[in-house]
């Protein structure tokens, strides 16, 4: 797989990301949220089965966020820059109201290096955004 997703990432520290308590509702705190973007194909065939899917899931990403989180089935789509065509390829997103520890984006990061390292992929699609939160 030449890509799964572009990378994009909003710092923890910027203003845009730090939502204000008063723009909450009542009952709602300003938390972050992260989305992780997993393209499954490897070369032209999907090589991450949702065995392997669910292995990496209790291996690399609950482990490091064990309060909880949401994996949803997508179809994604990027562009194949070396062969000049758009790819279309099953993918997961993975949702994740972040606790708020100094070491979240670092977590993120290790969970996206070791999905490009297990499954041959470029990248892995890393967005995080201010939220308002009740549980």
């Amino acid at each position: 797989m030449k890509a799964t997703a572009a990378v994009l990432l909003a710092l923890a520290g910027s203003p845009s990301a730090n939502a204000q308590s008063s723009e909450c509702h009542a009952g709602q705190k300003p938390q972050q949220v992260a989305e992780l973007l997993f393209g499954r194909k490897i070369g032209d065939r999907v090589g991450v089965s949702e065995t392997q899917w669910a292995r990496f899931v209790d291996r690399e990403i609950s482990p490091r966020f064990p309060d909880g989180l949401t994996v949803l089935d997508a179809q994604g789509e990027w562009r194949d820059s070396a062969r000049r065509i758009i790819v279309h390829e099953p993918s997961k997103v993975v949702e994740i109201v972040l606790p708020g520890k100094p070491d979240d984006v670092d977590a993120l990061n290790q969970i996206a290096q070791a999905y490009k390292t297990r499954f041959r992929q470029q990248s892995v699609g890393v967005v995080v955004r201010a939220a308002c939160v009740s549980f």
